[in-house]
């Protein structure tokens, strides 16, 4: 089993296009590893291996009548709470939803499949998506491959913990406020939030919806790209976005002349763990002798709380509201909180976020004449105590609300940028830390391409965790 699961999505459907690898093997040894490491983790939460066996016969059997394949070709995987799986539950990680059997797949989810991807089952998220720590009162609490007391983080953490448990080569994630950031992280993977509607994520009550975004994890950079050419391509969202699936080929390393800014505070006294910018200081080097360019310098984030904040409390009004006056009794308080902040917005917060967004997007552009990428630490602090709800402090200042832990994450998602998060090395106790690295609108091709660089200079993902040990 293990040298199947150390394979890259990549190799794996490599080797099952060629026949060298039956996508019955693949399944086999991936429901094996599911069975055997997930117990330490509690990750996958909802498993269809029954229908999973099936498909995999019939891709065994396309390949023996040498049929067209597509790029996932057989490769087993579990998909993210949040995405409705036609047949399957989709409960996302609440109560009020926990017998909530969806007709069909998000758009996301059928994408994978029409790729080839099959469908084994499902990972934990926190309820609704709402906190980068990943618990709930239907599935508890999802912990970290690398020690098993702390965080995977979230909202994507049981995707995280399942890719770096080497369950799963990659998987499907979203992020509004770090989701898909945080817990690559905090688990030592990648995680990639492109750029609006790259992989269009539609709204079934606001088709303008911009803030929230699917992408993919993964232990390497090109299997963000494989990801990224399966799922990316024709929207119908309302502002199309200029990539496709075609634009994402294999990665190109090149840090060459690359200028890059990059600030540990954002240049607005964010708090971060000293130990994180300890370790991320010392891989600063690392960017400068692959060739690229580096000063310290911030996109100016003034306006970006007031943007993310008012966005998200819209969203979640929006999105949840309608779900508070049936099922408010079971629902966690921190989703109460915002949802309630969204419906007691006044007319006048909604204008001055507005406001507040089109400054934030001319100091965007502003940096971004000087520079190409930003460079900032993924978390303010460093995976925590499981047990807890959020963290109450981050590095001696009091957090007031359950977001004021994930505000590195957040300040870039309400600029709207491109982000990839980088595994970056681990401290002295070996907690993994990670790196977030920004790009300018629709430049997602050149943020692989530069990640890739910093990926092939230092190799930290490839470090397996503590529960493989």
């Amino acid at each position: 089993m293990s040298g199947i699961q150390d394979l890259s999505a990549t190799q794996m459907t490599g080797a099952i296009r060629s026949g060298e690898l039956s996508a019955r093997e693949a399944l086999d040894s991936h429901i094996a590893a599911i069975e055997q490491r997930n117990p330490a983790i509690n990750a996958v939460i909802t498993t269809d291996f029954d229908r999973a066996q099936a498909l995999a016969a019939d891709a065994d059997e396309r390949t023996a009548r040498g049929e067209g394949h597509g790029l996932l070709h057989g490769l087993p995987m579990t998909h993210k709470d949040t995405f409705n799986t036609g047949g399957l539950r989709s409960t996302q990680g609440s109560l009020a939803l926990e017998h909530h059997v969806p007709e069909a797949d998000d758009l996301q989810i059928a994408r994978l499949t029409a790729a080839g991807a099959i469908r084994t089952g499902k990972t934990n998220v926190p309820e609704f998506g709402a906190g980068s720590h990943t618990f709930n009162d239907l599935f508890g609490t999802t912990v970290n491959p690398y020690d098993t007391r702390v965080s995977a983080g979230g909202s994507s953490g049981g995707v995280a913990a399942v890719i770096a448990s080497r369950i799963q080569p990659f998987g499907d994630g979203s992020d509004m406020g770090g989701s898909l950031r945080i817990p690559a992280a905090f688990c030592n993977v990648f995680g990639f939030r492109p750029s609006y509607g790259v992989i269009p994520m539609e709204s079934p009550v606001n088709a303008f919806s911009w803030l929230g975004r699917s992408g993919p994890m993964a232990r390497t950079v090109e299997d963000l790209a494989l990801f990224m050419r399966a799922s990316a391509g024709p929207t119908r969202l309302p502002n199309p976005s200029p990539l496709q699936g075609a634009d994402f080929g294999t990665p190109l390393p090149d840090l060459r002349g690359v200028r890059i800014g990059y600030s540990f505070d954002f240049g607005i006294g964010v708090p971060v763990e000293p130990e994180i910018i300890e370790v991320l200081r010392g891989q600063l080097a690392v960017f400068e002798e692959a060739g690229a360019i580096l000063e310290e310098a911030t996109i100016d984030f003034t306006d970006a709380d007031e943007v993310f904040q008012t966005t998200r409390a819209f969203d979640f009004a929006t999105g949840i509201g309608p779900l508070l006056e049936r099922f408010a009794d079971v629902i966690k308080p921190e989703v109460i909180w915002n949802v309630e902040l969204g419906l007691n917005l006044s007319a006048a917060a909604i204008i001055s976020a507005h406001a507040a967004r089109t400054r934030l997007e001319h100091a965007s552009q502003q940096f971004f004449d000087r520079y190409d990428a930003f460079l900032s630490p993924a978390t303010q602090v460093l995976p925590f105590d499981a047990s807890w709800r959020w963290p109450q402090e981050i590095a001696g200042t009091q957090a007031e609300t359950y977001l004021d832990w994930m505000r590195s994450a957040c300040l870039l998602s309400a600029a709207s940028l491109p982000v990839i998060a980088m595994p970056a090395g681990f401290t002295g106790a070996g907690l993994p830390v990670g790196w977030q690295m920004a790009a300018n609108h629709y430049r997602d091709v050149d943020l692989l391409n530069w990640a890739a660089a910093y990926e092939q200079a230092t190799g930290f993902a490839a470090r397996t965790p503590a529960i493989l040990d």
